[in-house]
């Protein structure tokens, strides 16, 4: 495991947040533990911003994920499905090696944004960026 790898939050955390509009799994969730999705704010119809935290739509379509050789062959639903899976113990280094190292380039950029640009303690300053580092398991509320 890397030891520079310390998310700010859990995969069922991230969940009862609310993330991805509520649609990442599209309803099915069956490979994780039930309990995630107790709180968890899920979309039956399709994404819906309004189930994110901040109210936004926040990151990339997947389109552009597959363009940009984001997605695994072993997580073809991108870096969450991977987290999500590694939260629960699965270890494939060479995927891990490449997720963690995405993981830490992501959040230094967006953290400093949000320093640079917006006052203490204002959490809807800069809420598509909020929500981006909510959505990669940062914690949001910097």
């Amino acid at each position: 495991m890397d030891q520079e790898f310390n998310p700010q939050l859990s995969p069922p955390e991230m969940l009862e947040l609310g993330i991805f509009g509520g649609y990442y799994f599209k309803e099915d969730t069956s490979e994780y533990p039930s309990e995630w999705f107790k709180n968890a704010k899920l979309s039956q119809t399709g994404f819906d911003a309004s189930l994110n935290y901040f109210k936004v739509a926040s990151g990339q379509p997947i389109s552009i994920w597959l363009e940009k050789g984001w997605i695994t062959p072993e997580d073809p639903l991108g870096w969450f499905q991977w987290y999500c899976r590694y939260f629960l113990g699965r270890r494939l280094e060479h995927v891990d090696e490449y997720q963690i190292k995405r993981w830490k380039a992501f959040g230094p950029r967006h953290i400093g944004g949000i320093k640079n640009n917006c006052e203490s303690r204002d959490i809807w300053c800069r809420p598509k960026q909020r929500q981006a580092l909510l959505q990669w398991a940062y914690d949001p509320f910097i």
